[in-house]
């Protein structure tokens, strides 16, 4: 079955002032719409493969053929970050996280600020594009981390519990090459809840 663009969970104005509405109608719309659509075209050249979960594509991406591994790799990688993404933000969101994963970030991060700078670091260091993330690790403790592209944390083994999109579509038309802007205001639009619930779900 062919994949499908997800609507967004929330009007596209609805992230002003820090993510405006022009660039999140043209990141969702345009960007994530040519990622599922690239995948799709991909797939049809490997119909074995058309069985399978996004998260299954995403883990097992040695394994996909290598005529359409990169092609896959890419689209398969842009659209699961991006339907990510979406849902780890929200109208009015911010603050800190709370329960289980608030206490994750204090015993294997040193706490939420020290987390955020290294979140911040890893985000703005990131070469060209790419995307920062918090993982939950095959020792079971969060670590943060950055890979290129449209990589996803899936494909090293690890689990996502958030990432931030540091590709300049995500941001140049409000922010130009001020990456550092942008990041420390997508802070104001997190949505706590869908990541400690995904944190939850990766712990299982």
């Amino acid at each position: 079955m062919a994949f499908t663009l997800p609507p967004l969970p929330y009007p596209s104005d609805a992230l002003e002032p820090h993510i405006d509405k022009q660039t999140m109608e043209i990141h969702h719309g345009k960007h994530h719409n040519a990622y599922v659509t690239n995948l799709n075209a991909a797939l049809e050249k490997a119909p074995e493969l058309q069985s399978k979960s996004l998260d299954d594509l995403v883990k097992g991406i040695n394994s996909v053929p290598e005529s359409v591994r990169t092609a896959v790799r890419n689209n398969a990688g842009g659209h699961i970050n991006h339907s990510m993404f979406w849902q780890i933000m929200k109208p009015g969101g911010g603050g800190e996280p709370t329960g289980a994963l608030a206490q994750a970030i204090t015993s294997d991060l040193g706490g939420f600020a020290a987390f955020k700078e290294a979140f911040n670091k890893a985000a703005t260091t990131r070469f060209g594009s790419g995307w920062a993330w918090l993982v939950l690790g095959k020792d079971g403790k969060l670590a943060v981390t950055s890979l290129p592209n449209q990589d996803n944390p899936l494909m090293e083994g690890q689990k996502p519990i958030m990432g931030l999109d540091v590709w300049e579509h995500a941001y140049y038309l409000k922010y130009q090459n001020r990456r550092p802007d942008y990041i420390n205001a997508w802070w104001n639009t997190l949505n706590w809840e869908e990541i400690g619930r995904r944190y939850e779900a990766a712990k299982k």
